[in-house]
């Protein structure tokens, strides 16, 4: 009889109730994972207890996710799991640029600015700071018209969508690239920022001693049709927390060289990218 006898019978039930998903890319995830899942459950041997905490944490990352902030992502972050997923999908073997988190604070339709405008669309105070780069495809060649997508937190940690006193599209910008694939833009300095800890996640974190706070980055995002998508960002080379980012997110090629100026009241950043041939597609934004 097709009933549960032992621990290793729901297993074989559960994949068999499966196999006819006729979705065979739906089919072999579903039932991986469903194998995986039981073997954690029977490795660490979860109590009633543990799981009742877990499917409360499920409910509580999906409760916490709401129109400034996508808890799901950062519990898919904090995981290590989202920089996995990058990195498995982003090999590099013709030498594009690496990739790396999009992160819970993307917005689409940035403002399309000119080259050389600041990013900054209120008073933001902070270290000056003009980045500058050439976007090029895997053969070298300069890519025109690429869309160079930028955007940061504030010298105080939070994204404009974070911070009611910050204006709409704060430090968010897209630029075009010129005849020689060359982009350039003003800002401020990124300082480095606590991820959210008010919710389910936050209390993992406490939970386990780990610290919340990110190294300083930019977020790019650089596309141009017959090429993949690039989705990146680049850590201040100078940050406390290159080491211990507790998304994972820090490769050694991410590191940019943020050059201090003027005994250190301004900075330049100089940071070239490669696209890889193949399909524009374009995430879905984690929030409005």
């Amino acid at each position: 009889m097709n009933i549960v006898t032992t621990p290793d019978s729901v297993l074989r039930m559960a994949t068999t109730a499966m196999s006819r998903t006729p979705d065979e890319r739906l089919r072999t995830v579903m039932e991986a994972l469903t194998r995986h899942l039981h073997a954690f459950v029977q490795e660490v041997r979860l109590t009633e207890e543990e799981f009742e905490q877990a499917l409360e944490f499920i409910v509580g990352i999906g409760q916490a996710t709401g129109e400034n902030k996508n808890e799901v992502v950062l519990a898919s972050d904090l995981l290590g799991v989202s920089t996995l997923v990058a990195l498995l999908n982003n090999q590099d073997p013709q030498g594009e640029s690496p990739a790396a988190l999009l992160g819970p604070f993307w917005r689409a339709n940035a403002p399309l600015c000119r080259a050389g405008e600041s990013i900054a669309r209120c008073e933001t105070p902070g270290v000056p700071l003009e980045v500058t780069g050439v976007v090029r495809d895997t053969q070298g060649r300069p890519i025109a018209g690429a869309i160079v997508d930028a955007w940061q937190a504030s010298p105080v940690g939070l994204y404009e969508n974070q911070d009611p006193q910050q204006d709409d599209m704060n430090l968010r910008g897209r630029f075009e690239t010129d005849a020689d694939g060359r982009f350039h833009f003003r800002t401020v300095r990124p300082a480095g920022y606590p991820v959210p800890t008010d919710g389910p996640c936050g209390a993992l974190l406490r939970a386990q001693q780990r610290h919340p706070n990110r190294p300083a980055h930019l977020h790019f995002m650089v596309s141009k049709p017959g090429h993949k998508v690039l989705i990146t960002q680049v850590f201040a080379d100078d940050d406390e927390n290159l080491e211990s980012d507790p998304v994972f997110g820090v490769t050694r090629r991410l590191i940019g060289r943020f050059e201090a100026q003027r005994d250190g009241q301004a900075a330049t950043l100089a940071h070239d990218f490669v696209l890889e041939p193949g399909e524009m597609k374009f995430p879905r934004p984690p929030i409005p």
